[in-house]
């Protein structure tokens, strides 16, 4: 009987839904300032004792730390690298991280980084992965190195499928009770250390007779000392094999594209900045499961179980997996690997990007139609998938001498200048393609046979060392993958040596 109020009703609420996500289309360069007001608001929020922001519950954020770090690089500001260093630190040697089979929990129930929540995300750990790794690369502490190796290796170990592929969690309860399979009682370390090398690990770990959790102890390292850690990894072994005996947690098997093309990029990264063939070819055979098995023709699909994939990829899934890729031709020099990623950066265009004004959607145009195509701009747990867009597609310009792709990039980060600005902890992707696009990125060619003591020696003086604004494309012997649609390296070569110091 009130058709026509109906309409209007719908209407403005259509209106007001579109604009919970507001595009900017202000023509202001972009420029240092936004990094330097975005720096300033995370230093406001920072935890100055415990590290992290805020108070809690307290999540790891890897994108802010990711912004801090790159702000260090840029500006040498102590205080920047003392806010990661803290923050890893205090991680790494905290109750989120399992100190005896190595990644990390979803997040911490309290300031301390003590209690976590147990699940553990394999996004949470390939995001971490190759932040400690870029730490690492900064500071060259050990600590850190460790810390990526062993989290690497719990995923090699318990979150991968023999296909290749990554699964997604591991749960928090084991027989009902939440934590059960990662927590201590002093009379379990005596039983398996014996009496002397037990006092000696309870000391370093803080058990204790009431334990710090329902009567139970979460390993957290309350006395830390460099020459202690050492002596501790044999008594971590010994623990870890008699953690094994226990029932352990549940896992959800799905495979995610996105998920794992963050994955993939923390395999490919580390394996070619630390030497570890094992991570190279995990990160391989896992590009090779996804280009197998998740795609429908040309579309990517975006979840695999049972032997199953389906349901259309959304643009996460696309940008993740780019990234993922042209992480792997770095560290292989293989020329299918950036061919491939090239061929998906024009699809995501075509898919996912609007011209008016340039901002780029979650679905694709062959979406089922909703009630509102969504898009999501900020970072949650996980990067926003738009601003992974934008960093992938400087990338991909520098690759193939498209100026179209970089524009794109430009104006979509354009369209988020406020959120930068005032709301950084939910921007840290952006902040990081924000600071591709100002800087000098470094365009590196190597031509040379991979495994030859000379590329190896020069591979392994670049990879030492942090570089994240960088393009890297590498050939062997005439790759004909490289010939193909978009990949000019040899006009990358030529505009690297004569324009860029």
């Amino acid at each position: 009987d009130k058709r026509e109020d109906i309409v209007q009703t719908t209407e403005n609420l259509m209106q007001r839904m579109e604009q919970m996500t507001p595009v900017s289309t202000g023509l202001e360069p972009l420029t240092a300032d936004i990094m330097g007001a975005a720096f300033l608001v995370l230093e406001d929020n920072f935890d100055n004792r415990h590290g992290g922001m805020g108070l809690q519950p307290k999540f790891p954020q890897p994108m802010v730390q990711e912004v801090l770090l790159r702000h260090y690089l840029q500006t040498s500001d102590p205080i920047a690298l003392k806010m990661v260093e803290l923050t890893l630190d205090k991680m790494a040697l905290g109750g989120i991280y399992d100190q005896i089979g190595g990644g990390f929990h979803r997040y911490s129930t309290d300031t301390f980084w003590l209690v976590p929540h147990f699940e553990k995300m394999l996004y949470d750990n390939a995001l971490l992965a190759r932040l400690y790794l870029h730490a690492y690369q900064v500071t060259g502490k050990p600590l850190y190195r460790r810390i990526v190796e062993e989290t690497l290796d719990y995923v090699l170990r318990e979150m991968t499928d023999k296909s290749g592929g990554f699964y997604s969690t591991q749960d928090a309860d084991t027989e009902g009770e939440e934590g059960k399979f990662f927590v201590w009682r002093p009379e379990e370390i005596i039983d398996v250390l014996g009496k002397e090398e037990s006092e000696r690990f309870s000391f370093y770990y803080g058990v204790t007779l009431h334990g710090n959790f329902e009567g139970h102890s979460i390993l957290n390292v309350k006395n830390h000392d460099v020459d202690m850690e050492i002596q501790m990894s044999s008594a971590r072994r010994k623990l870890y094999e008699a953690r094994e005996s226990r029932v352990k947690p549940a896992r959800d098997e799905k495979i995610l594209t996105a998920w794992n093309g963050l994955m993939m990029a923390a395999f490919s990264e580390a394996g070619a900045a630390l030497e570890r063939q094992d991570y190279i070819l995990a990160a391989r055979t896992n590009a090779e499961f996804l280009m197998r098995e998740l795609r429908d023709g040309d579309r990517l699909l975006r979840t695999y179980k049972d032997g199953s994939a389906r349901l259309k990829g959304y643009l996460e899934d696309y940008s993740f997996l780019i990234e993922g890729l042209l992480s792997l031709h770095e560290a292989t020099f293989d020329g299918e690997w950036l061919q491939q990623a090239v061929t998906l950066g024009y699809a995501m265009v075509e898919l996912f990007s609007d011209e008016s004004p340039v901002q780029f959607y979650d679905t694709g145009t062959d979406h089922e139609k909703l009630v509102l195509r969504p898009r999501d701009v900020q970072d949650n747990a996980i990067s926003s998938g738009s601003a992974m867009a934008a960093t992938v597609l400087f990338k991909l310009a520098m690759v193939t001498g498209d100026g179209d792709l970089e524009r794109r990039a430009v104006e979509t980060i354009r369209g988020v200048r406020e959120l930068m600005e005032r709301f950084p902890s939910g921007a840290g992707q952006w902040l990081c393609a924000l600071d591709f696009y100002l800087s000098s990125p470094k365009e590196i060619v190597i031509v040379g046979e991979s495994g030859s003591w000379d590329t190896d020696a020069l591979l392994r003086e670049i990879f030492r060392r942090y570089i994240p604004n960088r393009v890297m494309v590498g050939r062997g012997q005439i790759d004909a993958a490289q010939q193909g649609h978009g990949v000019c390296v040899s006009q990358l070569h030529m505009r690297s040596a004569s324009q860029r110091s």
